[in-house]
């Protein structure tokens, strides 16, 4: 889930994050889930923010970090919930469909929800 009612864990580093669901899991290790992560990171331009916490994060950063928290479930079915809530200087949904893009190999399905008043963002 993509959602400020699942945020990051504040006190771990933008790697940690996303590793955790890796080392949880597949029992990963640390090194080779950080490694898998800065890959990744690396998809979005991101690797930079790789040891950075949420609160050091903007709006677009956290976004895409917890995207890809999401998807590192295996058969991850990612669900977005209210994506201007997270951005709140969202203009359209371009944005999104281009972060999905990049990880369209991570995730079996998507589904975004909003409020019927952001129809149009859509």
């Amino acid at each position: 889930m993509v959602a400020l009612d699942a945020p990051l864990i504040s006190n771990l580093e933008v790697w940690a994050n996303i590793a955790l669901v890796r080392q949880y899991h597949r029992n990963s290790s640390g090194r080779d889930a950080e490694q898998e992560v800065t890959q990744y990171l690396r998809r979005f331009h991101l690797e930079s923010i790789k040891n950075k916490r949420n609160s050091a994060l903007t709006d677009k950063e956290r976004f895409c970090v917890m995207l890809i928290r999401a998807a590192m479930v295996d058969q991850a079915v990612v669900v977005i919930d209210r994506p201007a809530k997270i951005m709140p200087d969202m203009e359209n949904s371009q944005f999104i469909y281009d972060a999905l893009e990049k990880i369209d190999d991570l995730f079996n399905e998507c589904y975004i929800f909003d409020y019927i008043w952001h129809k149009d963002r859509y």
